[in-house]
């Protein structure tokens, strides 16, 4: 076991050294631990030149203001591109929201999903009767309502004006669909800039300092507008997080397939709104992530066998694609952030990611070194691990039985 993971992932020694013991012991004892450590620390070397930084004799706190000032830099250069993205392809405006939406639509992983169908959601909420969000869109009725929006637009409506106990009603609905209420259709991108929807998601713009509502049980990204004066990283954190939503998207299809052929199915539905499924197992002391699942056969891809999977998958169906990487093929700059994800720096007890996603949220809450997160650097470096010891046949074994769910954090 290795310092490093146990203050990079702030574990205390004894429950990290049971986790390592377990997962050595059912892989064989590969010591993939001491040799992701090595792997993190040289690479962390290597962005530490980048940054004009001698690895020798910086602190953590110098290199925690180095990648913000990195990532002020990067923010107004993705901004830029993404205003021109708008307006070469959207209207003159420029508007770098717009540009999201366009770039995320031109992902073609992006495209496919296995979703609610839209006849049986409008019956869902006509049952349901938003009568706030109608409200809120300028409606008298909700039938006027459904005649003339999208059910897509009036769910993602109703989210942020109804109640919560008018979503635990949604919640309940949904447990009672069936695989018959699902079908194979292209994912959508939405930017909700009507100006309606402008003042209904104003408060988790202003709240959450980003635009995104994700809802994947109906494969939709929402995207709300920006005020005109936003904090620096807004636009790189907003874009980040709608990115790393097309993966939970396409991770949340996955396993709604594969359980459309094991009872309680509707249980399921409603799970996935909320939570992060996953894969019961018999070599880990806890179930795996579902999500994680899914990237480890992204990873493998050309050595996986797709005959294992069918009927209830393709390996084209098994699609991670990481935030940083997406992100540098729209902004090339922002190649220093490339294979940052599992990647920090460890200095004492003082922990400093150089994910771009904590870095961005760091940037546009303009948190101190003291209240700096490094939340997505964790969870990353954590999975990283994971697939260190993840065997195929132990992953085939399990992919039809003891699927979970587990609370999203």
């Amino acid at each position: 076991m290795t310092t490093f993971l146990t203050q990079a992932l702030d574990y205390t020694e004894v429950k990290l050294k049971r986790e390592l013991m377990a997962l050595e012991a059912a892989a064989g004892h590969p010591n993939a631990d001491i040799r992701l450590s090595v792997e993190v620390m040289n690479a962390a070397r290597v962005k530490f030149r980048e940054l004009g930084l001698d690895p020798k004799d910086t602190t953590a706190e110098e290199l925690y203001h180095a990648l913000q000032v990195r990532l002020r830099q990067d923010d107004q250069k993705l901004v830029f591109s993404l205003r021109s993205l708008a307006a070469e392809h959207v209207s003159a405006e420029a508007d770098p929201v717009a540009g999201m939406a366009e770039a995320l639509k031109s992902i073609p992983e992006s495209k496919a999903c296995f979703a609610l169908k839209l006849a049986k959601l409008r019956l869902i909420l006509k049952a349901l009767s938003p009568k706030k969000t109608a409200k809120s869109l300028g409606y008298r009725s909700i039938d006027s309502m459904l005649k003339h929006e999208s059910p897509e637009d009036v769910l993602a409506a109703a989210w942020l004006c109804e109640s919560v106990s008018w979503q635990k009603r949604l919640l309940a609905q949904y447990r009672k669909l069936t695989p018959a209420d699902f079908e194979e259709r292209s994912l959508r991108i939405v930017y909700a800039k009507d100006k309606r929807y402008h003042e209904v998601g104003k408060k988790i713009v202003q709240s959450m300092h980003h635009n995104l509502l994700s809802l994947k049980e109906l494969g939709v990204i929402v995207l709300l507008p920006l005020p005109d004066h936003t904090p620096e990283g807004v636009v790189t954190a907003s874009f980040s997080l709608a990115i790393n939503e097309l993966n939970e998207i396409r991770a949340a299809s996955t396993f709604l397939k594969i359980n459309q052929f094991k009872p309680g199915f509707g249980s399921q539905v409603s799970k996935v709104c909320l939570m992060h499924p996953e894969l019961d197992s018999q070599v880990f002391d806890r179930p795996v992530p579902w999500g994680l699942v899914q990237r480890y056969y992204s990873r493998i891809q050309h050595q996986a066998d797709s005959f294992l999977l069918e009927p209830y998958l393709s390996l084209d169906d098994l699609i991670y694609r990481p935030v940083e990487e997406m992100l540098a093929r729209l902004e090339p700059s922002l190649a220093f952030w490339r294979n940052t994800d599992a990647l920090g720096y460890v200095q004492g007890n003082k922990t400093v990611s150089l994910n771009i996603l904590d870095n961005a949220i760091n940037l546009c809450n303009n948190l101190s070194f003291d209240k700096r997160i490094a939340h997505y650097f964790q969870n990353s470096l954590w999975h990283e691990l994971l697939m260190r010891y993840i065997k195929p046949e132990s992953i085939e074994n399990n992919l039809f039985n003891g699927l979970v769910p587990e609370y999203a954090v």
